[in-house]
């Protein structure tokens, strides 16, 4: 995905970039005052017990994540039309697009065995008090027959006669996208028309998430403080195993696994995490894969060195289907959580399951906030009681920061070990990034252009 880029001002700071220059406060900075604070207020909401003040949060808080939703079906589907007809552009384009699926399924199949390893060492399920009968089960079984429907939209609008409203949910939007983009790419030059259209609408949208991401800090403040607000420690205590599990497995994939697959290419870890921070740190504030897609695909570009004519086809791909964190050591733990409080033993058999599931069964997760729609196919699939997903949603969103870090984290780094392996990685970016100049980079179009990223 390209970003509009123009010279006009010169190279001077722009007002409302990433980062504001010496008279103002770095993003990163503005994200932590945001985090601080909302615990802070929290605090404050829950000791007193002050409604007013929850409410507020989580008002705020539900503004700000529908501001991401909002952008999510133009931009989801112009980037994958533009991606997939873009290929034409990039030699050995299926190879690439092979390899890129095929260390998605690696990295899941380590992540989800990471899960399955720790669940089974730590017991999460075994001591927790819990009452299960409050645990509700989603109004949908969600079987795979019901994930495989769900894929197609009844028409290309995803009007439905019965809603009027749109009923896309992001596969369906990936599934046309692809369609699309592959028609588009057996027609040749008469289909430029519409690869114009969808180019200028991908922009347009672009510019618009990048005003919501400059809203991060507010929206952390109200995320965070409501999370603290209304769940506090007593609820997260009785499955505080669990709770660690999911951090501690997040975080042996990020910083142990991901770092060691960067190094098995040649690749400085140190490096990648300076350049793809931006990105991870945005995502762990709004929990949501494809609300962070635009500042992925540029830190995966400007900051590692990706070709964009690559990036723009693997980065939007996996933003949708690359979920090591949601999709994979999330269920697994969970999983083996809720046979463990229901007392249904699990065998070797039912672990097999897991990988499986986890591995070919992560695109169900679609790239927005939580994991319930993955977690329920997990427990359809192994016959585990539907309730066990109601215990787990309270908590929810406090895993969910880290999982979706873990998420975006893996979809920058494989397009940059893909892009490594076929000589499609500028190393000189590479090797320049630096945890002081990965939020400037991010403001830098190609050829030393300043992108005008406004508010």
């Amino acid at each position: 995905m390209s970003s509009s880029t123009s010279n006009e001002r010169g190279t001077a700071t722009e007002p409302g970039s990433v980062k504001s220059g010496r008279r103002g406060v770095p993003f990163w900075a503005q994200t932590l005052i945001g985090l601080a604070l909302g615990i802070v207020l929290g605090f404050v909401a829950r000791t007193w017990s002050l409604a007013w003040l929850t409410t507020t949060l989580t008002t705020v808080g539900t503004i700000f994540v529908q501001l991401l939703k909002v952008v999510v079906v133009p931009l989801v589907l112009t980037a994958i039309i533009v991606s997939i007809a873009n290929l034409r552009q990039v030699a050995n384009a299926a190879r690439l697009a092979v390899q890129t699926l095929i260390w998605f399924a690696i990295t899941s199949a380590i992540a989800v065995t990471i899960g399955i390893v720790l669940g089974l060492l730590t017991n999460p399920g075994r001591n927790a008090q819990l009452d299960l009968a409050t645990g509700k089960a989603p109004s949908s079984s969600g079987s795979w027959l019901d994930f495989l429907q769900s894929i197609v939209p009844a028409n290309v609008l995803g009007l439905e006669s019965s809603s009027k409203g749109l009923s896309f949910n992001v596969l369906q939007l990936v599934v046309i996208g692809i369609f699309v983009g592959a028609a588009a790419l057996a027609v040749g030059p008469k289909a430029d028309p519409v690869l114009r259209f969808s180019e200028g609408v991908l922009e347009i949208f672009s510019k618009l998430t990048w005003w919501v991401i400059r809203l991060a800090p507010i929206g952390t403040a109200a995320l965070i403080g409501k999370a603290v607000a209304s769940y506090g420690w007593n609820l997260v205590a009785p499955l505080g195993i669990f709770t660690l599990d999911v951090y501690l497995g997040c975080a042996i994939v990020l910083f142990v696994v991901y770092p060691l697959l960067a190094w098995a290419h040649g690749l400085n870890p140190v490096k990648f995490f300076a350049g793809a921070w931006p990105a991870i740190q945005f995502a762990f504030v709004s929990r949501s894969s494809v609300g962070t897609l635009p500042l992925t695909q540029r830190v995966t570009t400007r900051n590692l060195g990706v070709a964009e004519e690559y990036a723009s086809f693997a980065v939007p791909i996996g933003s949708t289907t690359k979920m090591d964190g949601c999709a994979a050591i999330y269920p697994a733990l969970a999983a083996i959580t809720i046979a463990q409080l229901f007392g249904v033993p699990l065998g070797l058999q039912h672990y097999l399951l897991i990988a499986l599931v986890s591995v070919i069964g992560s695109a169900a997760t679609a790239g927005l906030t939580g994991a319930v729609v993955m977690l329920t196919l997990t427990l359809t699939t192994l016959g585990l009681p539907l309730e066990g997903v109601g215990l787990l949603l309270a908590i929810d969103p406090i895993l969910d920061m880290m999982r979706t870090a873990t998420n975006v984290a893996g979809q920058a780094l494989v397009p940059t070990i893909v892009a490594k392996r076929n000589g499609l990685l500028d190393q000189q970016v590479y090797d320049a990034s630096t945890f002081g100049n990965a939020e400037e980079r991010l403001n830098n179009a190609p050829g030393g252009q300043r992108d005008t990223v406004t508010v």
